[in-house]
């Protein structure tokens, strides 16, 4: 059964009109200076780095601090990804507040890489830094309303953000894994499924407390040190100093939030991609929707999406569709954002990303796909309140595009090197450019670029500024020229 491209441009009409460990045991000396509201203190610069490895033996009188070889030190290098279990960092601190990360910070910098880890869902598995500092916040990781804001610590995972919001009556739009960590997520942008209402989750970023490269710890804001705060809003994780919490406005939690899923007959691909291409830009803010092709013969293809509203609503918006399978299901925001969530289990994959800057040839992206089973192209809209704020006024550049675009296989390690070539071809065979920092991907050429646009020239002179020596580098860091 063919679907009719009409049936679903009906659809687009009807929508139109209708309107993403312990604690430190010592206190450490006294902490490096904090910077105060106003000022920029720019770390001092050194001539030559420090000579040998940190002395983990001090550091470890300041922070709870794993070595290869004590009891819990390869449960706590794990991250979301099994391909990574065979890194293996110097250390992990087990950093339980802002002065363990400084103590660390200062301990390590310019003998050791070091690198934070959140979440732990670095496509790229930069969070687990070979032979380096691995610094694990997954001891600050408390979510406190206050009133209209939220402070965050950068060790939270969003199921535990979405639970405490939720029953405080608050929204923030963010990301649907429940294991992701809400720090990776805002710095890289921050796209999720009420990103077209409320816009992305760096949007609503009021203040951050971070940790530079000289050992301090500054807050950054709109009033204080604005180019760094700038550059945390979309500039990727990794960069610029460790985050050690976030304080976000929030809105009030929507009463009603109606999902829905769109299953469309074999054979259906390029229509519904087509049609799905010119509908999203023009649908009301109240509605998301990503379009999903699978792999196989022929290429699978679904719609899903919310709708912050009624039932009654969005089913008025859908009331023009023919041709798929229909499930819509109104809930809660919590309920809504539970839906969304999947499992939080590990799994192992490969996958990169593309923007869709303007619509694609769809039987180009469908006929990459073909007989590639365990492999999915998922297309997540964007617009709406995204593309309200110009791509310079935060470092997330692609304000403008429909759409941000995951190329995704399941992996194991048996056959990880054919899903990693597998993924290699389709991204070829799209034709696609751009990328999001969020879905790291260490293949994709002039990924400075991909990522970051026109910001790429701002965002390496924070770089200059706060970290000239490079602590922070990594293969994909933004480092100063």
């Amino acid at each position: 059964m063919k679907l009719e491209r009409r049936a679903f441009l009906k659809f687009a009409g009807a929508t139109v009109a209708g309107a993403a460990a312990s604690a430190c045991s010592a206190a450490p000396p006294a902490p490096a200076p904090t910077s105060a509201p106003g000022t920029s203190l720019p770390p001092s610069t050194s001539v030559t780095p420090p000579a040998g490895p940190p002395d983990w033996a001090a550091l470890r009188k300041q922070v709870s601090l794993l070595l290869p070889g004590d009891s819990g030190y390869d449960s706590a290098k794990r991250v979301f990804n099994p391909a990574f279990d065979g890194l293996k960092p110097a250390a992990i601190a087990k950093c339980a507040k802002p002065e363990d990360v400084q103590a660390a910070v200062s301990a390590a910098a310019r003998r050791v890489p070091i690198a934070a880890r959140s979440g732990g869902h670095s496509y790229a598995g930069y969070s687990v830094p070979d032979g380096g500092l691995m610094l694990d916040l997954g001891g600050m990781s408390s979510v406190d309303v206050q009133g209209e804001q939220v402070v965050i610590g950068a060790g939270a995972k969003l199921k535990d953000v979405y639970a405490t919001l939720g029953g405080a009556g608050r929204c923030l739009p963010a990301g649907t894994c429940p294991s992701v960590g809400i720090a990776g997520l805002t710095l890289g942008g921050g796209i999720g499924v009420l990103a077209r209402k409320y816009g992305l989750t760096c949007d609503h970023l009021v203040s951050a407390r971070v940790v530079t490269a000289d050992g301090k710890l500054r807050t950054a804001s709109a009033d204080s040190e604005p180019e760094l705060f700038w550059a945390l809003r979309g500039g990727g994780g990794g960069n610029f100093g460790v985050v050690t919490s976030f304080t976000f406005r929030t809105d009030p939690a929507p009463s009603a939030v109606t999902v829905f899923s769109l299953k469309f007959p074999a054979g259906s691909a390029n229509d519904v991609l087509a049609a799905w291409q010119q509908w999203l830009p023009e649908a009301p803010p109240e509605l998301w929707a990503n379009v999903v092709l699978s792999g196989g013969s022929p290429v699978g293809a679904r719609v899903s999406g919310c709708h912050v509203g009624d039932a009654a609503s969005l089913n008025k918006i859908l009331s023009g569709f023919a041709g798929a399978t229909r499930t819509v299901k109104q809930l809660d925001y919590l309920g809504a954002m539970k839906y969304f969530s999947g499992s939080d289990s590990r799994q192992s994959f490969v996958a990169s990303s593309r923007i869709l800057s303007e619509p694609a040839d769809p039987a180009k992206l469908t006929s990459a796909l073909k007989g590639r089973r365990g492999m999915d192209l998922l297309v997540d809209g964007l617009g709406g309140a995204v593309a309200a704020v110009a791509p310079e006024a935060t470092a997330f550049w692609h304000r403008k595009a429909i759409g941000s675009v995951q190329i995704y296989s399941q992996a194991d390690p048996r056959n990880r090197s054919v899903a990693t070539d597998s993924v290699a071809e389709v991204v070829n065979g799209i034709g696609l450019g751009g990328g999001y920092v969020n879905y790291i991907d260490p293949a994709l050429p002039d990924w400075l670029t991909a990522y970051y646009g026109d910001n790429a020239t701002r965002l390496k002179q924070v770089a200059k500024t706060y970290d000239p020596d490079k602590v922070f580098r990594f293969a994909q860091a933004v480092t100063p020229d």
